[in-house]
């Protein structure tokens, strides 16, 4: 994984350590798995892992498993392998919040006994109104009082089911009148029976986020709790929690801005929308900005990592051009994927003046930027495809390719020049018929013409049928975090985000290709062998490349 460059956290870091912090630095990445993660997260992720990496560290991986109702052990599988994927090696452990469930409750008791928590009644709706707003401030509740005696017991008996969900929440005892809403005595634990996906039915009652993430990092020995700035305002409580309880060890929670990137949506909570009502090919449908939906869709984790870094770190907010994305993917394909030839939408070509039972091959290279790859060799007949947009009957000016009586390059063969086109009897062309200068097989013409256009081409004999996944963004709006009031991420939903191209032609050699696979289809664009379903190929990213070089 790519080093991180020094940073503000990293600022934060030195001077800790210059202020004798002597601690060894340990993160952690503490994902709810409630969804599979997406590019967002390979920010965190990076940023976590690195900055232990190079103060000599440890990351953990922590599962943020609190809140039953919405997680599985599906994402939860699906996390570490992403992890994995990302080779962010979780160096400290993995860990699961549900583990300190006990320690949660025994924590919540000593603030109960301290006069720092207590039990209240009010519904949800209650509690909102009696929160205040930014500019007016809260009241307390008039369950505030109770006696030490009083919420104890009540908090036994929320333990031990004795009430309905939703009936009674245990909050901390802060400050109603705080101009931060999150320290007006927010909740710490609710009533809520669902199973848990390791906890089974054990407990009834879960705390939530803002107060088990402190105590989960203060047990793991976190020194510095990196998260995105949405949490920025939390961090109050979370010292609270951390000083209330008295831990000797305190970890710090300091923040950064989340990555946005154009015509991307990072909300799980709509990501499982569109999985759940079949909008999308599952999770990992490749137009999903999830890891493994950029995984399918041939997407590396060196670019991915490439990308997030040349994003940066930093606080402010900031939207990414997701064509940074592409061109890191682009770039390094150009460098690392074989060639192999594609007719997308083939067409075919008859030269009349080869022997039809002649077979001839030509070497072609593998990859130009990488002479190790070395050549194969492709197999020249009397009928070959080649893509129907070589081909104009009545061409546009400066059309360098096909037309009649035109001339063209073979891609690596001869020279052939147009003289017949066949039609079928609703007028489309099916067949283009040529003669080949037989003498230019890879060489210039003896005359000294000059060919201005050169296509590629398959042979009837090296020729096996593909499906092609020609995909697109998922929307079509470039900051879905600025829509006009009144519409929804449905509303600019991109109808063209996946054009299915069947019976293109592949070369034969692609048989023996492994699921996940990258090429580049000469002309076409960079693409991907699935992994769900066979002979099909992902676009990852087209040839051309339109975003700035620095």
């Amino acid at each position: 994984m790519e080093e991180m460059n020094s940073n503000f956290i990293h600022d934060i870091i030195d001077e800790d350590l210059a202020n004798g912090f002597s601690r060894k630095i340990h993160t952690r990445f503490p994902p709810e798995p409630n969804g599979y993660l997406h590019i967002g997260s390979a920010k965190a992720i990076w940023i976590n892992s690195q900055t232990a990496k190079k103060y000599g560290g440890e990351f953990n991986l922590r599962y943020d498993d609190t809140n039953p109702s919405k997680e599985d052990t599906e994402y939860v599988e699906s996390i570490l392998e992403d992890l994995t994927w990302l080779g962010a090696t979780p160096t400290g452990g993995i860990y699961y919040g549900s583990d300190y469930f006990d320690k949660c409750y025994e924590y919540a008791v000593k603030l109960i006994k301290k006069g720092k928590a207590y039990v209240c009644d009010l519904s949800a709706d209650e509690m909102k109104e009696y929160r205040g707003t930014l500019t007016e401030p809260g009241k307390n509740s008039p369950y505030r009082d109770r006696t030490i005696e009083e919420n104890l017991d009540l908090f036994e008996r929320m333990k031990n089911g004795e009430f309905p969900d939703g009936a009674k929440t245990l909050r901390a005892k802060i400050d109603m009148a705080s101009p931060n809403i999150n320290m007006r005595d927010p909740a710490i634990y609710r009533i809520l029976r669902a199973h848990h996906h390791r906890q089974g039915d054990k407990w009834c009652i879960y705390p939530l986020y803002d107060y088990a993430h402190p105590i989960q990092d203060a047990i793991e020995g976190i020194t510095h709790s990196l998260c995105s700035l949405e949490f920025e305002n939390h961090r109050p409580l979370y010292e609270w929690v951390v000083d209330n309880i008295g831990f000797e060890n305190k970890p710090k929670q300091r923040e950064f801005a989340r990555l946005n990137v154009t015509y991307t949506v990072m909300s799980k909570r709509y990501l499982r929308y569109l999985v759940e009502n079949n909008m999308v090919d599952g999770w990992d449908d490749p137009r999903m900005p999830t890891l493994c939906g950029l995984r399918r869709r041939g997407y590396t984790p060196t670019s991915i990592i490439d990308f997030v870094s040349r994003a940066g770190v930093a606080k402010a907010y900031s939207i990414v051009d997701i064509e940074l994305l592409e061109h890191c993917i682009r770039e390094e394909l150009n460098m690392t994927a074989q060639r192999r030839i594609c007719v997308a939408n083939p067409i075919k070509l008859v030269i009349t003046n080869y022997d039809e039972n002649k077979v001839e091959y030509f070497p072609v290279s593998n990859n130009p930027n990488d002479p190790e790859s070395g050549t194969r060799n492709l197999a020249f007949t009397r009928e070959i495809y080649i893509d129907k947009s070589d081909f104009e009957e009545v061409p546009p000016p400066k059309f360098f390719r096909l037309k009649p009586d035109g001339e063209v390059r073979l891609m690596g063969a001869y020279i052939v020049k147009c003289n017949e086109i066949v039609k079928d009897e609703n007028g489309e062309i099916v067949e283009i018929r040529c003669t080949a200068d037989l003498e230019t097989g890879n060489g210039m013409p003896a005359d000294g013409r000059k060919i201005k256009g050169t296509i590629h081409w398959l042979s009837s004999e090296n020729a096996q049928k593909t499906t092609l996944m020609l995909y697109d963004k998922l929307f079509t709006i470039d900051n879905l975090g600025d829509m006009p009031e009144g519409k929804t991420y449905n509303d600019y939903l991109n109808p063209d985000s996946l054009q299915k191209v069947e019976n293109a032609l592949i070369e034969k050699c692609l048989d023996e290709a492994e699921a996940g696979e990258k090429f580049q289809f000469v002309r076409n664009g960079y693409y991907c062998k699935d992994t769900k379903y066979p002979n099909t190929y992902n676009r990852i990213v087209g040839l051309k490349d339109s975003y700035p070089k620095k």
